[in-house]
């Protein structure tokens, strides 16, 4: 729908607004001749504000009812440029950068993520669900225990006793399911947050310690409980 264009701004553009946008996708699904989603065999009646009515069951519908745009207050221009993103990106887009270039809450970029790729079948790397477990630790030798060249080349790079030689991992483990853990630069909120939110189902328990880098994700999440 949104991949031939060359650019964001060659998007936006072409659909500038609201009902440029309208006007595209009835094209697209009706070219012309309105179907409606209760019943295809139904009379249609056109009404105001972009609006129709099917005759036979008496229920209104507009050209998002029963598409991936169904039942959202977002921008249809916002849905575009958010395609647009999911499906140039090889590597894919998460929900914190797209909630920052769409200027939404990452909770409503995560939900519209979520439906686009679905749509569009594209994989999510299945996010864990249920009862997820969430714990940091750090990986790396004890300088103590480490022979003379090797401490000395971990020393030289800035490395103290303590944990400053060592990288955080954020582990993930679904209860019954799979395990995903992931390195970071470092063990605080801002960076394992994001994480968290594009890999765990927002639908989910998440049970973690009282680090406080976990604060606040009750926001996000169904449910979190500290132990």
């Amino acid at each position: 729908m949104v991949q031939q264009f060359k650019s964001i701004l060659d998007l936006i553009k072409t659909f500038p607004d609201e009902q440029s946008c309208i006007e595209h996708l009835e094209q697209l699904r009706w070219n012309g001749n309105v179907v409606s989603p209760f019943d295809p065999t139904s009379k249609v009646y056109n009404c105001k504000g972009n609006k129709y009515k099917c005759k036979n069951t008496g229920k209104y519908f507009n050209v998002k009812t029963a598409t991936l745009f169904d039942n959202t207050k977002v921008e249809l221009q916002k849905w575009f440029i958010a395609i647009y993103f999911v499906t140039s990106h090889k590597k894919g887009i998460s929900s914190l950068q797209l909630s920052r270039d769409l200027d939404i809450t990452q909770k409503t970029a995560w939900f519209m993520l979520h439906r686009i790729r679905a749509c569009f079948g594209i994989d999510s790397n299945e996010e864990l669900n249920g009862e997820v477990e969430v714990d940091e630790t750090y990986i790396g030798g004890d300088l103590n225990k480490m022979n003379a060249q090797r401490k000395k080349a971990k020393i030289e790079v800035g490395a103290k006793r303590g944990k400053e030689h060592k990288k955080p991992v954020l582990g993930m483990l679904q209860r019954g399911g799979k395990v995903k853990a992931m390195t970071l630069q470092k063990a605080h909120g801002i960076e394992m947050k994001p994480i968290l939110y594009n890999q765990i189902n927002h639908d989910s328990t998440v049970i973690t310690d009282g680090f406080g880098a976990y604060k606040d994700i009750d926001k996000v999440f169904r449910n979190h409980v500290k132990i």
